[in-house]
């Protein structure tokens, strides 16, 4: 058996890894580069590997670092299954056209204003090449086994986010799991990941491989950073992962509200796709905690603001308000417009929730920016920027260490770290080494293990 590591190495995004045993050949998962614009530039690469001879492809789950460059593989002929969790298909079933949407949008948009120095800027996939791919989809249950070839499968709970999940391959005598995104043992929302059964080989995320999660209460947190903003007269704008995040947010701000805790301010939830996930939330009531009130409380909490003229119509609003808009980290999405609008009174506070990876507007802002780039254009930072870290999804290097704990990893088990900024991965393998008896080293892009 071979493992390529084709991305998500000393790095956060771009996952993938091809295995290879015998005849058979399976690629598991299936990401998009993105942050710094030399990661980004990848995407345009060929990807070093035969598609003709891919049997398979495997998603741990939908978020785009993880699937989103499916639509690319089907592009360039691919025809054959993508297996993933019944969550997991109806939410790449909306992730993956608003990806391709996105992209042709910021492609007309920079060759409407002249901002490319390609004469016809292209989007690296459109919405209808990304929703054709979807046809590949083949859905299948935590702990079902499936068959590639000589490769025998399963995918197992992970927490993170809805239909998220670890992998675990069998062939040639060995069993090699791969973590996907492993969520945390007291997520607002998600049950914990499954604990592991044993392994030869583990790929284990690194994500918060050097840091601890904020123990403060994120109610808390979020009830002052509203009441501060309205105070001041101001708009709150909060960039959202449309998976589990903004579900998350519109939860807490029900909550408060309900609580009497906050101000009834009109919340509005800018992004066609995160309205979409919060009904698929809702479906699948049976993979998270929330109870079938919950769900309903939480999609009444927000305003939905589907169609662009909706979208832009918030600009006419003169009075304290909160708009929840993708993406994440600010690299897209609605959330630019309202930041090109309102970045610049001091009244507005940014608020992000989660990891930026390096190179993102987020990140940058975060780090004290005094302007950023919008479709060509700097954008003066006025706004108080604010974060929240106690919404993650991920686990941190201590609930992670306590995860495999809980798993029934022989000691000589090899770890190979992924999906880690570089001081996070060197973090995580000095206090594994230190605390645990497994194997641990960090995994290199394009570097090839053999079992």
């Amino acid at each position: 058996m071979k493992i390529t590591f084709l991305g998500g190495t000393e790095t956060v995004t771009g996952s993938k890894y091809l295995l290879e045993s015998g005849a058979s050949r399976i690629l598991v998962d299936c990401g998009l580069f993105q942050g710094y614009k030399w990661l980004r530039e990848r995407n345009w690469q060929p990807l070093p590997l035969d598609i003709d001879r891919l049997d398979a492809v495997v998603l741990t789950h939908a978020h785009l670092d993880h699937s989103g460059y499916l639509p690319v593989l089907y592009k360039n002929a691919y025809r054959k299954p993508v297996y993933t969790h019944h969550a997991t298909k109806a939410l790449c079933g909306i992730l993956l056209p608003d990806s391709g949407h996105i992209q042709e949008e910021d492609a007309n948009y920079y060759a409407r204003h002249k901002l490319s120095k390609h004469g016809t800027p292209q989007p690296l996939y459109d919405r209808a090449t990304a929703e054709q791919s979807l046809e590949l989809f083949e859905a299948v249950e935590f702990g079902e086994t499936f068959t590639v070839g000589d490769i025998t499968l399963h995918l197992q709970g992970a927490g993170h986010i809805l239909g998220a999940g670890s992998l675990i391959v069998e062939a040639e005598g060995k069993r090699v799991g791969f973590s996907g995104d492993v969520g945390r043992p007291n997520d607002m929302l998600m049950s914990p990941p499954e604990p592991l059964p044993g392994l030869d080989v583990l790929l284990l995320e690194s994500t918060y491989g050097n840091r601890r999660h904020d123990t403060a209460d994120p109610f808390e947190q979020l009830a002052g950073i509203v009441n501060e903003t309205a105070e001041q007269g101001g708009a709150l704008l909060i960039p959202s992962f449309a998976v589990g995040r903004a579900q998350a947010l519109q939860h807490m701000l029900a909550t408060l509200m309900r609580e009497g805790r906050i101000a009834e301010l009109p919340v509005f939830l800018d992004s066609p796709m995160a309205i979409n996930v919060s009904d698929i939330y809702c479906r699948y009531s049976s993979q998270h905690r929330l109870s079938d009130e919950q769900c309903h409380h939480m999609c009444d909490a927000a305003t939905y603001t589907r169609s662009v003229e909706d979208s832009k119509a918030l600009a006419d609003l003169r009075f304290p308000h909160i708009i929840i808009a993708g993406s994440g980290m600010a690299t897209g999405g609605r959330i630019l417009h309202h930041f090109k609008r309102l970045l610049r009174d001091h009244r507005t506070t940014v608020l992000f929730t989660g990891y930026q990876a390096g190179g993102t507007r987020g990140a940058k802002m975060l780090g004290g920016a005094e302007s950023v780039k919008i479709h060509g254009d700097w954008i003066p930072v006025k706004a108080r920027v604010e974060v929240m870290h106690g919404l993650s999804g991920h686990g941190d290097y201590v609930d992670i260490q306590h995860w495999l704990e809980q798993s029934r990893l022989a000691k000589n088990t090899a770890i190979k770290l992924v999906h880690g900024e570089p001081d996070a991965l060197e973090a995580m393998r000095d206090h594994l080494r230190r605390t645990t008896p497994y194997r641990v080293d960090i995994a290199t892009y394009r570097s090839i293990l053999t079992l």
